[in-house]
This record gives structure tokens, sequence and C-alpha cells, in this order.
């Protein structure tokens, strides 16, 4: 039995036994991490420069890049370096970071997400009251009531996990450091306070996924009155995606949190741990600019300026589309209110 500070190190998941298919994990990740980082990357850097796009939804959109970004980086690069040199220990050190960092931007991450749903309940659904509600100052306290409750959340989950002991070892089923996997190592009642906090974080994640859903469902009977079925087409083909995602991130986040013992198992862990913090980081670029006009051609002025500067090749402008698609941002509030 030893205090979790006495260890040096954890050991975490090895992906896989045989080098090939070390390799194949690693070159999987690192194309996710490249696909996150460039997309995310392009967002920050087109709605940081172009003051066209200085409005309150692409102000959460680029703390919402910036927070996948983070959260991504926590993770990914110790498990693709241990794949690639074929070893599993992190430092005790490192592992305390992820356990902090990764809570705190995820949690930053889902109030976020709930904040830009009530953006776009506003925008639809009060569009005359948008600018009094929406105004830079309030932005600019809710993306802070954002940051700072995922802070908080995550410093209570940090300070209460720092002081288990442990009794299984120091293994961990997990390709990084998760809270639920370091709690199977416990031996102590001290555990019994984490899960705890994991309900009630839980339940206030559910309160939040609660009032998206509402939301949405404001959204979709306001669309559904717009006479035209090219806006109403737009706006589905937009908030559908967008309600895709949060609604992965809040079930495998809670399944992961949540999920008894008796049906948990090392590859249910990993498949799950995957898909809420791999797939939102690397999608989220697309499903919030693959049919939004504006931030797809302030991102085409940015490619021409890097192409233009040789810091990218001639052709890297494709990869802004070919500036033709008629569809803009499905949830935009002024497009829809003129339709």
């Amino acid at each position: 039995m030893s205090n979790i500070s006495s260890i040096t190190q954890f050991l975490l998941l090895a992906f896989a036994d045989t080098r090939e298919l070390q390799l194949l994990h690693f070159w999987l990740f690192l194309g996710i991490y490249l696909a996150a980082l460039l997309g995310n990357g392009l967002i920050i850097t087109a709605v940081a420069c172009d003051h066209h796009l200085h409005t309150p939804m692409y102000f959460f959109l680029l703390n919402l890049s910036v927070l996948d970004l983070g959260s991504i980086s926590t993770t990914d690069p110790k498990s693709m370096a241990n794949s690639q040199w074929d070893t599993r220990p992190i430092s005790y050190a490192g592992c305390a970071a992820q356990v902090f960092l990764f809570p705190f931007l995820m949690s930053a991450e889902f109030y976020l997400l709930t904040l830009m749903a009530y953006d776009r309940y506003v925008a639809i659904c009060k569009p005359l009251h948008y600018r009094t509600l929406l105004g830079s100052r309030a932005c600019a306290h809710m993306a802070a009531a954002a940051w700072g409750s995922g802070f908080l959340y995550a410093v209570v989950h940090t300070a209460n996990t720092l002081t288990f002991l442990l009794c299984h070892g120091n293994a961990l089923d997990q390709f990084f450091c998760e809270i639920p996997q370091i709690l199977t190592l416990s031996c102590s009642r001290s555990y019994l306070r984490e899960v705890g906090l994991l309900v009630v974080s839980a339940c206030s994640v559910l309160g939040c996924f609660v009032f998206i859903m509402l939301s949405y469902v404001q959204i979709f009977r306001a669309v559904l009155r717009i006479p035209s079925e090219q806006g109403q087409h737009k706006a589905f083909s937009t908030c559908v995606p967008h309600l895709a995602v949060v609604s992965l991130l809040v079930s495998t986040a809670m399944v992961a949190c949540l999920k008894p013992p008796s049906i948990s198992s090392p590859s249910l862990d990993l498949v799950v741990a995957v898909l809420y913090s791999e797939v939102p980081p690397a999608v989220n670029p697309l499903i919030y600019s693959m049919r939004n006009q504006e931030l797809k051609e302030s991102i085409r002025k940015t490619l021409d300026e890097l192409t233009r500067a040789g810091v990218l090749p001639t052709d890297s402008v494709d990869l802004a589309g070919d500036g033709k698609d008629e569809g803009s941002h499905g949830c935009n509030a002024h497009e829809l209110v003129e339709k």
C-alpha cells in the first residue's frame, strides 16, 4: 500500500504487443492529431485575424477550437511517443498534469457547447434580442464562466485523486491517466469521495445536456416554420451534426465515469476513451465550417496569405474548398430570419 504521491511513474496501456500494430496506432493517432491541429488552427487564425468574424458565434467557436487543441494535445503526444518507442511509463508529474488538464479542458468544452446552443437558440428564436442578450461583454463573461467552471472542476477532482492510497500496482488500462482508471488502483475509502464527485459532475453534465436538448427543440420548431425548404434543409444539416457530437461526447464520458465494474473491460474502456477524447477535436472543425461560407472564405484568404508568404505550397488553398458552396451556417440567425 502506498500513497499516490510516493509513486514515481505509472504504466499506460500498450495498444498492442506486436511492433506492426504499435506503429499502426502511432500513425493513426498522428493522423488524427494533425487533422485536429490543422482544422482547429485554421479556425483560430481565421477568427482572430478577420474582423468580420468578430461576432458571438465565432468567438465561442474560437474558444472551442482552443479547448479542442488543448485536450487532444494533453493525451496524444505521450501515447504516440510510447507506441513509437515501445514503452509504457509516464512520470508522476506527467500523469498529474493529465489528471488536471484533461478534465479541465473537457468540462470547459462541454460548458462552452452549452453556451453555443444558447447562442443558436437566441439567434433563431429571439433574433430581435440577439445583440442585447449576447453583447461582447456578456459573451466574454459567459466564456470566462465556462473556463472558470472547468478549472474549479479539475482542481477539486485532481486534489482528491492525488490523495488516494494505491494497493493494486501502477498499471493503468488506458492510454492516458484517466481518473476512473486510477480509481481502480485505489484501496482506500477516499475513492468513495471521488465516486461521489463523479456522480455530482455527471448530474451537472446531464443538466447541461437537457438544456442543450431543450434549446434544439425550440430551434427545430422555429426552423420548421421557415417557408423555404432549402432553408430548412440547410439549418437541419448543420444543427443535427452539432447535436450528434454533443450526444457522443456526453454519452461516452458518462459511460467512462459511471459504468459499473461488472461491465468494465479494457477493450470497452479504450473504445469509449477514443470516442470522447479523439473524435470531437478532429471532427468539430469540419462540422462547424463545412456549410459556413463566411468561415470558409476567411480560411481561404488565410491560406492565400500563407501561400504568398511561402509557408504553404501553392495547391494548399484547395483545403478550404472551391468557395462555391451555396449554403452558409445553417444556424445563422440573420440568414434564417431573412428567409
